[in-house]
């Protein structure tokens, strides 16, 4: 195979995992002109129609899914042999693609990212900060974090933080006003930001436990959120209560921005790991990144 023809084909794969010429192409650090002409060149020499174009998407043809479908695989272990010569380098190498939530992106790894670049000056890191679950293999991750909680059966999952616990929290002036909850019932005379899960659309329930008593409680507020900053930064201004972890509101309980209720009602659950294919030889590039968050 000519080496034009290999990237004929991991430019194929590239638009059939982006469903776009232009994210496809940004990817590949290529003009969107110079990737429609080789797929042009691709269908012409195979003789087949790959592609589905219109002004505003693209999808694969019958015979784009079954080429896409046997391709897939084959780059992935091409792009593990050429990551088995990353031990021979000084210093690992390459861009590494990770799915994380947008509190993780500002909390964990981008308060490191200054010490591991200079460690580390040829690794790019890309992060897309998305709160919604995400298919790390289809998507063309090398890797994503999540809660313990929410990782996909066969990944390869790496703790990155201590267990963490449920804060429910709220600003002094707010507690001015009405008197702080003795249990979750209590609850129901509060206004509560709601959270929206990104993923399924559904409302996020409050989830509490003590001395063998589980709660999920349904809460009701005039304010409903989708990222845990904004959510903190609402209940610092009165808004109402949030309900959040406790790694991301200590910053504000320390500074006395908020303050927490219900400690006895929130016991401790496992924190964010690192995941990656259980199939996928781990790159030098990504161990690099786990070692530094691992004694983040």
């Amino acid at each position: 195979m000519r080496s034009s023809e290999l990237g004929e084909l991991a430019a194929f794969a590239a638009i059939a995992r982006e469903g776009n010429f232009r994210r496809a192409a940004a990817q590949l650090e290529l003009k969107p002109s110079t990737l429609s002409s080789a797929m042009r060149a691709l269908e012409s020499r195979l003789g087949v129609r790959l592609l589905n174009r219109t002004t505003r998407s693209v999808s694969l043809t019958e015979a784009g899914q079954q080429l896409f479908a046997t391709l897939a695989p084959a780059l992935e272990e091409i792009d593990a042999a050429l990551e088995t010569v990353n031990g021979f380098r000084a210093h690992p190498m390459g861009q590494l693609r990770l799915s994380v939530p947008r509190s993780v992106a500002a909390s964990l790894i981008l308060p490191l990212f200054r010490r591991f670049s200079e460690r580390y000056p040829d690794i790019v890191l890309e992060l897309a900060a998305d709160n919604g679950f995400v298919d790390i293999v289809k998507e063309g991750f090398d890797a994503g974090v999540r809660l313990g909680e929410s990782v996909a059966p066969g990944m390869v999952a790496v703790r990155i933080t201590p267990d963490m616990s449920r804060a429910v929290v709220g600003a002094p002036a707010y507690f001015a006003r009405h008197p702080p909850p003795q249990t979750p019932h209590d609850l129901r005379m509060h206004n509560c930001i709601g959270y929206r899960k990104i993923s399924s659309g559904e409302l996020h329930r409050w989830a509490f436990a003590k001395d063998g008593e589980t709660l999920n409680i349904a809460v009701r507020g005039n304010l409903i959120l989708d990222d845990a900053g904004l959510m903190l930064n609402a209940a610092a201004d009165g808004a109402g209560l949030a309900y959040t972890a406790d790694r991301y509101a200590a910053p504000y309980l320390a500074d006395g921005r908020l303050l927490r209720v219900l400690d006895d009602w929130c016991p401790p659950f496992p924190g964010f790991y690192l995941y990656y294919p259980g199939r996928r030889q781990i790159s030098a590039a990504l161990r690099a990144l786990i070692d530094a968050l691992k004694v983040a």
